[in-house]
């Protein structure tokens, strides 16, 4: 069983089988011709992952408090020609996830009218808990074959930094092949193209 198989079955009302070989998968364009006709409203908890309509999970308290600090925390650190967004998308070739948080390169107003290409982001960081085997594998999936060059997962349940970088493989074998785990007790180098921008205490981010 694949990782989206997983998800589907975990999801799917129990009364009834599906067959995974008769669903149908979107492309990126007709997931934003859906948008824009007006079938999926813009803020609906819905993203797409690997050609799948996938329903974002409700958040805890603690995922909310520790996506918010993010927010205000990493901004100011920010030089010259990079900006931070937060739960908006980033197009790759066959998704577009809403991580918690990404670094992109450029100014605001060069996206006015197109989300951040993969190629465009420098950090992408998922906040985790109820989600943490989907931001293991098929966000980490994801965010590889697109080759961003670091991915950060925060596991509220462990209260540890799990860095991802160094991706490699393509396809369903994507994946990154270095990862550095950080607890609460470390600081965390903020890095962005190769350069060290900050030292970030964890235990400041941790609920």
């Amino acid at each position: 069983m694949t990782d989206m198989e997983a998800v589907i079955e975990n999801t799917a009302p129990q009364t009834a089988e599906i067959d995974i070989s008769r669903l149908y998968r979107l492309t990126v364009e007709q997931y934003h011709q859906m948008v824009e006709s007006g079938m999926l409203a813009s803020g609906d908890p819905i993203e797409l992952l690997e050609g799948w309509l996938t329903l974002k999970m409700t958040k805890k308290p603690a995922h909310r408090i520790v996506t918010q600090d993010l927010r205000d925390l990493l901004p100011p650190l920010m030089p010259k020609g990079y900006f931070v967004d937060d739960q908006e998308p980033v197009t790759t070739e066959d998704s577009e996830p809403e991580p918690d948080l990404l670094v992109i390169r450029g100014k605001r107003s060069d996206y006015a009218n197109r989300h951040p290409l993969a190629k465009e982001v420098a950090l992408v960081v998922e906040v985790s808990d109820v989600t943490l085997r989907t931001d293991r594998t098929i966000k980490q999936r994801i965010y590889a074959k697109a080759r961003i060059p670091i991915y950060w997962l925060l596991n509220l349940n462990a209260r540890t930094l799990e860095v991802y970088t160094q991706p490699i493989g393509e396809g369903m074998d994507a994946k990154y092949s270095v990862r550095v785990d950080y607890t609460a007790a470390q600081s965390v180098p903020l890095m962005l193209d190769g350069r060290e921008i900050a030292q970030i205490q964890l235990a400041d981010l941790l609920p």
